[in-house]
């Protein structure tokens, strides 16, 4: 066997080994957050920690729901971040196509300035918000959570960058063609961009889904909480029952686990898309 090949074979033992460790180091919580919401909080804390199934899932689900009305909270947060993604999918997919396709006095000025927004810490604007919120009398309701952050710098930025890749000659043969804006928008812009979409919409359902700062502060009542809020409520000073918040964290990783199994076909390219002009 030449070096040549020699080489070749570690490098790919090497690279075989690295993603297996990988994998391993990203699996692997996951697996113990599922086996650990089937033991108790007595078992939980045993040394060596378990890692084989236990019984005490029914156990952990009902004080869940007892203790947190965890059934509520998860449709809660459920129509919380779809209302959200759906929402802030339209602003930002309009707002990176007017970006990347419209010349405007100011343009480049007025984007600079929306991607400031993304070295801005949210606790910033924490205060400001929470005051508007309470004079619109919005806090603990829904909007509250769902408004302040509909206009996304990164969405805007990748969905601009997405319609970047868009042939203006495509564009420009509809409207010769008599096609409006808004159709123009939808017919000829949308379609080419679903990668796009599908990585835009995995990102704002996980933001939206995670959120917890924010819920934290506008949400007053048990029956609107989200999961991340119900969760922390349920650690207590002398008591906490562990095997329940392992339980709905479990739980609450479900749907973004199929969310993103159903779109990862489009995941990875939607991200690229926009990294190499030709």
């Amino acid at each position: 066997m030449s070096t040549r090949v020699k080489n070749r074979t570690a490098k790919s033992i090497g690279l075989t080994w690295s993603l297996a460790i990988t994998l391993a180091a990203v699996l692997v919580p996951f697996y113990w957050l599922v086996i650990a919401a089937t033991h108790s909080s007595k078992e939980i804390f045993t040394s060596p920690p378990p890692l084989l199934p236990g019984g005490h899932l029914l156990d952990n689900l009902g004080s869940l729901q007892e203790k947190a009305d965890f059934g509520r909270v998860v449709l809660n947060s459920l129509g919380i971040a779809t209302v959200y993604t759906l929402t802030a999918g339209v602003i930002c997919t309009l707002a990176g196509y007017g970006f990347a396709k419209f010349d405007f006095k100011g343009k480049e000025a007025l984007f600079g300035l929306l991607m400031l927004g993304l070295v801005i810490p949210s606790q910033v604007t924490l205060v400001p918000l929470f005051r508007l919120m309470a004079e619109l009398t919005w806090l603990d309701t829904y909007q509250a959570v769902i408004l302040p952050n509909l206009a996304l710098p990164f969405g805007i930025f990748l969905m601009r960058q997405s319609m970047s890749t868009l042939p203006n000659e495509l564009l420009d043969s509809g409207r010769v063609d008599g096609c409006g804006e808004l159709r123009l928008f939808l017919r000829v812009a949308l379609p080419p961009m679903r990668p796009a979409l599908a990585a835009l919409a995995i990102f704002l359902f996980l933001f939206q889904w995670n959120e917890f700062i924010w819920p934290l502060t506008v949400l007053r009542s048990e029956s609107a909480l989200t999961i991340p809020v119900a969760l922390a409520s349920l650690q207590g000073v002398d008591d906490t029952d562990y095997g329940a918040i392992l339980a709905g964290t479990a739980i609450a990783a479900l749907p973004m686990a199929a969310l993103f199994l159903a779109l990862q076909k489009h995941f990875v390219s939607g991200l690229l898309a926009g990294a190499v002009k030709e």
